[in-house]
């Protein structure tokens, strides 16, 4: 069965380029509709949860910064319409998930470095989508830069 909806987890580095292109001739072989996510952690995440000042001022900045940036990162790809464009606030994993039940998506496609050893015991975004996921999941392996 050719997929219908394919959401496509973007970092919003240079690196998440290979993986668009990926999911573009996905899409199109299949004749599915592409829609793009990024997530913004919250930043008390990086600090194990105790941060002894309000940081929702600095959080707000990003959340308007990540924006920006998906903005710019989809005007390399003019096909993407400003509804198929997804910022979220949270958890990365869970709000993959979530957003691929709520936009009934039968495929996720995230970037994945295939690391080893401690970094592969520590998790990965794309192994932690993978767990869990209503739909498939492909994971696209990002070259290491030279």
């Amino acid at each position: 069965m050719p997929y219908e909806h394919i959401l496509v987890a973007v970092d919003l580095t240079e690196e998440c380029d290979p993986v668009m292109h990926r999911a573009q001739k996905l899409a199109a072989s299949s004749g599915a509709k592409l829609s793009v996510v990024h997530i913004v952690e919250p930043m008390a995440m990086a600090f194990g949860g105790d941060v002894p000042m309000d940081l929702s001022m600095l959080q707000q900045q990003q959340f308007d910064q990540a924006r920006e940036r998906l903005d710019k990162f989809a005007g390399k790809y003019p096909a993407l319409t400003a509804d198929q464009r997804h910022l979220a606030y949270g958890q990365p994993r869970q709000e993959i998930h979530r957003l691929a039940g709520e936009q009934n998506c039968d495929l996720i496609i995230v970037g994945s470095h295939g690391r080893h050893g401690l970094a592969l015991l520590l998790g990965s975004t794309a192994n932690d989508v993978l767990h869990g996921a209503p739909c498939d999941v492909l994971a696209v392996r990002l070259k290491k830069p030279e």
